[in-house]
């Protein structure tokens, strides 16, 4: 069985370059000799997001307002990887401009794709443990946001219940439920 089954582009144009919306389309010729004349591919930098739980077991959480759906959800603090910035680090720092909580023990709880098929990033899902409040919120002027400390049954019943939105923020809660059989 072949497994590489790649894609070969034929052409490619940027249709827009801004900082938030990079978009390119192109011509592609598929391994079956099929071509596709318009594909459309989206480059975005990589996503960080955190399940941050204090040293009393609350999960760190924001609420904030997503103009695309015109709704208001719990999410996890997340955000963009800078250039050159390792990823770990670009969620220790979005963690702290977001909630002002810090340090903890780190890890990667998984990685994962918002759409493979059409977007270029990976969003690195970490969990932070034993994180404590260390300063206060240093927000963008485009952010605005709440901080609320939930515990993990709320946090269950937002899972159950459809609340989290995000997609990319519900895989590493959902994973984290599964791996500790909270669910």
């Amino acid at each position: 069985m072949d497994n590489n089954r790649k894609w070969q582009v034929i052409d490619s144009q940027y249709l827009a370059k801004e900082p938030w919306f990079t978009v390119r389309k192109e011509r592609i010729l598929l391994p079956t000799g099929n071509i596709i004349p318009e594909y459309y591919i989206y480059e975005y930098p990589d996503w960080v997001n955190v399940i941050a739980i204090t040293k009393d077991n609350k999960f760190v959480m924001v609420r904030q307002y997503r103009h695309g759906i015109g709704e208001t959800y719990m999410e996890l603090p997340a955000g963009v990887c800078e250039k050159g910035e390792a990823p770990v680090v670009s969620a220790q720092r979005e963690l702290l401009e977001e909630t002002g909580y810090g340090n903890g023990e780190w890890q990667l709880l998984t990685e994962t794709s918002a759409n493979p098929s059409t977007h270029t990033n990976i969003t690195h899902c970490y969990l932070a443990i034993g994180v404590e409040k260390v300063s206060e919120q240093h927000l963008e002027p485009s952010e605005d946001l709440s901080v609320h400390l939930l515990s993990v049954d709320e946090i269950r019943e937002l899972l159950l219940n459809d609340q989290i939105k995000q997609s990319m923020h519900a895989v590493p809660l959902w994973k984290y439920m599964a791996l500790n059989k909270l669910i």
